[in-house]
């Protein structure tokens, strides 16, 4: 499960196109884990363990970092749809 946004991307990257991609359900995730990030770090609980659970936010970090670079790529493969 984890290696399925890198390969997303990468997908993204090569196919240069937006076709098959949905922006509604791209920046449904974002947000998804913008709120995931925000309830850990509001959670007294969780960030009085943070120096043993540090691992958790920094997976929703990255998963948030794949996220938006395929956010960047939707954007610039709209822009070769519409010049091609």
């Amino acid at each position: 499960f984890g290696a399925s946004w890198p390969l997303n991307v990468l997908k993204s990257y090569r196919a240069r196109t937006t076709k098959g991609k949905s922006l509604a359900f791209l920046l449904l995730i974002f947000f998804g884990y913008i709120a995931g990030i925000a309830s850990k770090l509001l959670n007294e609980v969780y960030m009085a363990q943070i120096g043993q659970k540090w691992y958790v936010l920094f997976f929703y970090f990255l998963n948030l970092t794949m996220v938006g670079i395929d956010l960047i790529l939707y954007f610039r493969n709209r822009q070769l749809d519409e010049k091609g």
